[in-house]
């Protein structure tokens, strides 16, 4: 064979004579090589195309990651992003360090320096009538360079421009020095509490101060959802302490993930502290974060409501959804205070994301309560899900009834009093209350009993210490035929409350107490002498100073204050106590997450100026939660429609 051509040729011969070259031109053995070439050849683009990480991902993040490095360019290519991408862009150019300056545009080195340092002077603002996704990029950590921290900007809304006055969220100091003084206090209670669960229980749920560790109870499942910092972070925020709201906002964006999360957890805990501390944050900050964490963990809750009658369970298991009542509850009702302690939050969710499933699930839960009969107008602890009727005739204005009272009352004030239905159902439902449970000791200590079967039992939890405070509002936001009255039993109840805590050797009230022939407003059990940092009674104290101005309130919190400090106070932050009539009482060892997000705001608040979290703009959540106004504060951040 001979060749004339710069590269060599083949060609084959059949007994001499020249083969055309075709297919059929290859031996067996020659086409099995050629198909193992190109079957690996297919093999290797195949894996390359879904199992590389930059084919892996969604066309969306494709697009918005050429949009990137375009707009890393430089300031002179800036392309508007596409519109499904428009919520994404302020997540760009975060960190001067990501500026990478095209070497043939030298000239605009030091004006594109310039622009990135104003840049970060600025809030990214989200565009109006976009809403970002609830599902968006974290933002990025905290970054220490030696001494100087890397800090990621939040995306914000604005309020509308409603008018030119805003609600006063921080500062409000009261002008009476001795108030001033007492509320630094307050907050360096808040600031010893704090650091201790950042030293020696960051993320867990909450600090065990004596062990010096992590906490969690069995409503917060078996993982840590970090309770602490859910709860806490709107006192941080209301008491001016930036660094350490800083600190916590990046856990929450960072670390915060419930998609890993298989434990059960309470429905009714999850909503009135996660939901509803996220959600305060967000209305205070316009921190979108906030507000779609809120709603992914609301996502986690809705499975909870697929009952029969949509009523919803009490626990849901956040990585299945599955969802069951607990055992004890009359056999296996919902607890009306849970499932009646969800308005608020979910109806506020509904208004900032546009997504009316949430507001559609409480809306449902109060039609079928109004279609229910209710014996002597008064509503029982219990009822089932399944057959939608009540469980045992158990009623109470303290535990497995307390928040359902409140959040009929609030929902009507938060709808800026247009929601009539739940007002008309407050004042009717503690129009039974008041004739049905309200009952006076010899001694003249007014006290709400508790029904089981129509037979009063003389006992009222520290639970229900708070209805002191909500009668009061109810008095002052709708002069009606029953306003008096409410104002006059908010006063004795308060008093009552009040004498729990004093007739006991450390100040501070029990669980419960009792009203019999030997003993008034104290405990007789050992099971309800303990004190677990709750704010019930202080919360009855700050409702009923900023409605009355009767000074005695503000004393009444500090006599509070003193105590805490002398009983409950330890190196490692704050513990509760196992005996109150003891003078050295053993102390429990754990830090509840409700003593920073209630007991220390509410004491805190009670020594501010009313300007402070007015009541004419915000209305609290029953975990403490400022949850603003609608239609009179413009933090209410209402979603584009």
């Amino acid at each position: 064979m001979t060749s004339t051509g710069i590269l060599p040729t083949y060609q084959r011969f059949i007994n001499g004579v020249p083969v055309p070259f075709s297919r059929r031109s290859f031996r067996a053995r020659e086409k099995y090589v050629i198909f193992s070439v190109f079957a690996t050849f297919g093999l290797v683009c195949f894996g390359t195309f879904f199992f590389l990480p930059e084919f892996r991902s969604n066309s969306s993040d494709s697009v918005y990651k050429m949009y990137d490095q375009i707009k890393r360019a430089g300031p002179e290519l800036l392309i508007p992003p596409p519109p499904h991408l428009a919520d994404e862009a302020p997540r760009l150019l975060r960190h001067e360090d990501d500026v990478r300056v095209d070497p043939h545009v030298i000239g605009d080195r030091e004006k594109l320096r310039a622009k990135v340092d104003e840049d970060r002077e600025l809030k990214v603002l989200e565009r109006p009538g976009l809403r970002s996704s609830s599902t968006a990029a974290r933002p990025e950590a905290k970054e220490e360079v030696g001494d100087v921290p890397q800090e990621a900007q939040a995306v914000v809304t604005v309020p509308p421009a409603m008018s030119d006055w805003y609600p006063v969220v921080n500062n409000g100091e009261d002008r009476d020095v001795e108030a001033r003084e007492r509320r630094n206090k307050v907050k360096e209670m808040m600031k010893h509490a704090w650091d201790n669960y950042v030293r020696y229980a960051w993320g867990k749920n909450e600090l065990k101060p004596i062990s010096k560790r992590g906490h969690s109870a069995s409503i917060f499942g078996t993982l840590p959802i970090a309770a602490t910092i859910l709860d806490g972070l709107d006192t941080l925020y209301i008491m001016g302490m930036k660094d350490e709201f800083k600190q916590a906002r990046d856990w929450v964006a960072n670390e915060l993930d419930l998609n890993s999360m298989t434990a059960d957890v309470s429905v009714f805990e999850s909503n009135i502290r996660f939901v509803g501390g996220l959600l305060s944050c967000f209305a205070l900050t316009g921190d979108v974060m906030f507000r779609d964490k809120a709603q992914q963990i609301a996502d986690k809750l809705l499975p909870a409501f697929q009952t029969q009658t949509g009523i919803p369970h009490a626990l849901v298991n956040l990585k299945t959804g599955a969802s069951k009542n607990f055992g004890w509850a009359s056999g296996g009702s919902s607890i009306l205070s849970e499932f009646g302690t969800l308005h608020l939050e979910f109806a506020y969710l509904s208004d900032i994301t546009g997504q009316p499933i949430y507001r559609n699930k409480v809306d449902h839960i109060r039609q079928f309560l109004q279609s229910l009969e209710k014996p002597n107008g008064l509503y029982p602890n219990y009822l089932n899900p399944k057959t939608g009727k009540w469980g045992q005739h158990h009623m109470s204005m303290g535990a497995l009834g307390d928040s359902f009272f409140e959040y009929l009352l609030k929902a009507w004030l938060q709808s800026n009093k247009e929601d009539n239905e739940a007002r008309q159902m407050f004042d009717d439902a503690m129009q039974a209350v008041l004739q049905h449970m309200l009952f006076t000791s010899p001694s003249g200590l007014m006290y709400f009993a508790e029904l089981k079967f129509d037979r009063p039992e003389h006992k009222m939890d520290h639970l229900g210490c708070f209805s002191g405070g909500l009668l009061a509002l109810g008095a002052k936001t709708l002069k009606n035929d029953m306003s008096n009255r409410y104002m006059e039993v908010a006063k004795k109840i308060t008093h009552t409350c009040h004498e729990s805590y004093d007739r006991s050797n450390t100040k501070l009230g029990p669980e419960a107490f009792r009203f019999t022939e030997g003993a008034e407003a104290r405990a007789l059990k050992n099971s309800e002498k303990y004190y677990i940092l709750r704010p019930e009674v202080i919360e009855s104290y700050f409702y009923m100073w900023r409605l009355t101005k009767d000074q005695k309130y503000r004393d009444w919190g500090w006599e509070a204050v003193q105590a805490l400090e002398k009983y409950c106070r330890v190196p490692g932050g704050y513990t509760g106590l196992k005996n109150v009539y003891s003078d050295d009482p053993q102390k429990d060892d754990v830090q509840q997450s409700f003593f920073l997000a209630e007991t220390l705001k509410y004491l805190y608040l009670l020594f501010s100026d009313d300007s402070l979290i007015s009541f004419d703009n915000w209305v609290f959540n029953t975990e403490g939660h400022p949850l603003p106004i609608k239609g009179v504060n413009p933090f209410y951040r209402e979603a584009s429609v």
